[in-house]
């Protein structure tokens, strides 16, 4: 046994081992598809013995759920950034900026994130209004709303309109094809957001 072999860890932290149970098991998924992936593929991809696998999820389920929350806060991390770098802008330019982080976050994984959310069905709507990226902006809206920037009735229903007609106008250019005109949509959804909040 060498210097770096007695160095190196005999075992992963939990956390480093789940991740990358869940970025082989998000690599299959994408390549294969969800259905054609089996738990064996997983282990076998994140190198890993099975029952290091059933210590963090008990079916492929779960590792997808497991993805599904992880693509949101990612998500929700991208927006963080773009909308804290904006900080110092008026409240209409956040707004934009908010809209632009994400069309580009969307557009940018739009794989991921229709294998993510593929088994949403109306059953689970509880589940879809828990959107925490709508609840971040309805957060949003009422601090510009308390400026004096924004002007409307229900913040929460604002949020959900707003992030849904963004989400529409990048699946309806998705359905031309995976080559958007990115500028174009963006200048679209940040007008029209600024319309539907102008006081």
């Amino acid at each position: 046994m060498t210097a770096t072999d007695r160095q190196r860890p005999r075992t992963k932290p939990p956390e480093v081992r789940r991740e990358e149970l869940m970025d082989a098991a998000q690599r299959l998924f994408l390549e294969k598809g969800f259905g054609a992936t089996s738990v064996a593929e997983i282990v076998d991809a994140a190198d890993v013995a099975k029952g290091t696998f059933y210590l963090y999820f008990q079916t492929k389920d779960d590792v997808l759920a497991a993805l599904k929350v992880r693509f949101v806060e990612r998500f929700c991390e991208t927006i963080e950034i773009a909308t804290t770098a904006a900080a110092s802008r008026d409240w209409m330019e956040r707004l934009d900026v908010w809209m632009q982080a994400c069309v580009v976050a969307y557009l940018d994984d739009v794989t991921l994130h229709d294998l993510v959310f593929q088994q949403f069905h109306p059953a689970k709507r509880s589940m879809k209004r828990a959107n925490p990226i709508v609840s971040r902006l309805a957060s949003f809206l009422l601090e510009g709303h308390a400026a004096g920037a924004f002007s409307f009735a229900d913040a929460r229903l604002t949020a959900v309109m707003l992030f849904n007609a963004m989400h529409g106008a990048v699946d309806e250019c998705l359905a031309d094809g995976p080559e958007v005109d990115r500028q174009k949509l963006i200048s679209a959804v940040t007008n029209f957001c600024r319309r539907a909040v102008n006081s």
